[in-house]
């Protein structure tokens, strides 16, 4: 392995290993493979990648998911081949489980809570929601068009532009009717009440892990304005637990997957 290899991409390392397999099994592997390259972006560096990080996508994932299994395994393949061709330093496939649904809360107030912690959103994730619900409703009409153009080309059987012009549809309307429910049931939390050193919903927090040193820098938000890759996550993820109502200077256990990482929170910001 050529020195400095680590410093490879997401997207070189994701073509190394779809490359790498049988062609059959490339093609089986490729489509989750760019999903997680999409999600991550392809110029992410596969030397920064946290444990953190890899523990938060296995979020996106839910036991109800008839493939879940499946899925997870390609990942952890893929983080197996990072590890090998010494393009991370640990294997981060440990950290890479499927979130295990939980039972109903016992009581009713165990259950209003819990829809309570989903609906919660800070007011720039609102804000953010209502932007791109406007953005898609607004490209709907010409995707409309698009259908009506590729339908008037009789031959469905191959008719390319029509199936994905059909595909777009799809995505646009299941996101809009996701993005009103939002909407329609969100809880903007309060932010003018901030301590400047208490961590609240809508803070920003520098972390160090007091094992390595590395610094990393979070925002807390509400689940569903959730985005590990940019750094946003949630108040009920783990490390939002751990965090939630400190201050800074503590020291917090955060659990991971992969056992327990330890951070001082170094900073707090508004």
């Amino acid at each position: 392995m050529a020195e400095n290899s680590n410093k490879v991409n997401l997207n070189d390392a994701a073509s190394q290993f779809v490359n790498s397999l049988p062609p059959d099994t490339a093609a089986a592997a490729a489509p989750e493979i760019r999903r997680f390259v999409s999600w991550f972006h392809a110029g992410k560096l596969m030397e920064s990648f946290t444990p953190l990080e890899i523990a938060g996508y296995s979020e996106r994932f839910s036991a109800s998911d008839t493939e879940h299994a499946h899925k997870l395994e390609i990942l952890r393949k893929f983080l197996t081949y990072a590890k090998k061709e010494g393009l991370t330093g640990d294997n981060l496939s440990v950290n890479l489980k499927a979130r295990k649904d939980k039972a109903l809360p016992a009581t009713r107030a165990a259950m209003e809570q819990a829809q309570s912690d989903m609906g919660v959103l800070t007011q720039q994730g609102y804000d953010d929601i209502k932007k791109e619900l406007v953005s898609l409703k607004s490209q709907r009409p010409q995707v409309l068009e698009d259908i009506r153009r590729a339908a008037a080309d009789k031959d469905f059987r191959e008719n390319a532009p029509l199936h994905a012009a059909r595909e777009q549809l799809g995505h646009i309307d299941g996101r809009i009717k996701e993005l009103e429910a939002i909407v329609n049931t969100a809880t903007i939390i309060d932010q003018s009440d901030r301590s400047r050193s208490r961590i609240t919903l809508g803070n920003t927090v520098v972390l160090v892990a007091v094992a390595t040193g590395k610094v990393q820098r979070y925002t807390i938000v509400g689940p569903k304005e959730s985005d590990p890759a940019k750094g946003k996550i949630s108040h009920v993820s783990p490390i939002g637990k751990a965090i939630l109502g400190k201050n800074q200077g503590d020291v917090v256990d955060v659990v991971v997957p992969a056992g327990r990482i330890q951070y001082r929170i170094d900073k707090v910001e508004n």
